[in-house]
């Protein structure tokens, strides 16, 4: 597997300092690329656990590094990103960002033509990757399985208007040039979908070997098994990298921002338009846009509905994350007066 990383862009150093990608995670070991060398780096323990921690880094990261010698190298810092993508923590009482992938400029979001196609789950995956700062593109795989892709094709269009929209299958290989175009060498591409949608496939066809084991699909829902264990890169025979993920059925909200809007450009420019009243909830108010549009079929009515549920849950998962973070710095500040406390000697009577 290491050949596949020997490729990479020209980013080796960064005002003198030595610096590596990350190209696979492995629990708390790190798999870099530094000057078309392959390593592998810990963090640097004072660095990433202090008071001021760095980011942690994740794959397709930039990193500076302290070579050892006859060992790993010391990870000792994270560098700018240009793009992030994360998810909530699935750990319900973690309550903190999980990052999945950094420094891509496109996102493949790929969805099969079985019964696992899902709009909805495509919207909130539109919504995570416009915010992420790359470009969306729809795959919607296995093409040769379905008898009228272009009916799948206008409804996914009718919820990712501006994207590109690209059915294809490795089997018959349809729909693979059309690729092409972001497959150009130095670019990075993230792979997102659920498991099963044949993202492993797909990879082993742009490579034209096998890199990664194929799951089967359970018969009775379509669904497929995790093959994916771990993020990990991967340099194409034409100079671009494709970050593979885990497959993700569920994405819990973490930071929707401007991704919101972007995904649901429809829905804001109804919004845009005004109601009669400033403080109208869009539910029985006369002169109210969104009925209006709802009303006339300009705007779907689930269309709506999905807006208003992401937009609560990217509204609760902000709310959360401060009042995680106002929570840590109360205790924060009860343990250092704790301390000073006992430095003092206690009260006295």
């Amino acid at each position: 597997m290491t050949e596949d990383h020997m490729k990479n862009d020209d980013k080796s150093t960064v005002a003198g300092i030595l610096t590596a990608r990350v190209t696979a995670v492995h629990c708390e070991r790190y798999e870099l690329v530094c000057e078309e060398r392959v390593m592998f780096g810990r963090l640097k323990t004072g660095v990433y656990y202090g008071e001021k921690a760095e980011l942690f880094p994740t794959v397709g990261d930039w990193v500076r590094i302290q070579p050892v010698e006859g060992g790993d190298s010391l990870i000792t810092g994270t560098l700018p990103r240009r793009s992030f993508f994360a998810r909530r923590d699935p750990d319900p009482m973690g309550g903190k960002q999980q990052a999945v992938a950094a420094n891509f400029e496109t996102v493949f979001i790929m969805t099969s033509l079985n019964k696992d196609f899902n709009t909805a789950r495509l919207e909130r995956y539109l919504v995570q990757a416009w915010q992420s700062g790359a470009v969306p593109v729809v795959i919607l795989t296995k093409a040769d399985l379905c008898d009228d892709p272009a009916v799948q094709v206008a409804e996914v269009e009718s919820v990712a208007a501006g994207v590109d929209v690209i059915p294809m299958s490795v089997v018959s290989g349809e729909g693979l040039d059309r690729l092409d175009v972001y497959l150009t060498p130095g670019k990075t591409i993230v792979f997102l979908g659920s498991s099963g949608v044949g993202k492993s496939s797909l990879l082993n066809a742009l490579m034209g070997r096998e890199v990664m084991a194929a799951g089967d699909i359970r018969e009775d829902d379509s669904r497929g098994r995790h093959t994916t264990t771990h993020r990990q890169m991967f340099t194409l025979p034409s100079g671009a990298m494709v970050i593979d993920t885990p497959g993700m059925r569920t994405m819990g909200m973490w930071d929707a921002g401007d991704g919101l809007g972007a995904a649901f450009r429809d829905v804001e420019a109804v919004l845009s338009q005004g109601c009669r009243f400033s403080d109208c909830r869009h539910e029985t108010e006369p002169g109210c846009a969104v009925r209006s549009a709802i009303d006339s079929g300009t705007l779907p009515a689930a269309r709506w509905r999905n807006y208003q549920a992401l937009r609560q849950e990217a509204k609760y998962a902000e709310d959360r994350a401060g009042f995680l973070r106002a929570k840590q710095q109360r205790n924060k500040s009860i343990a250092q007066f704790s301390r000073q406390h006992q430095k003092n000697g206690g009260i006295r009577t």
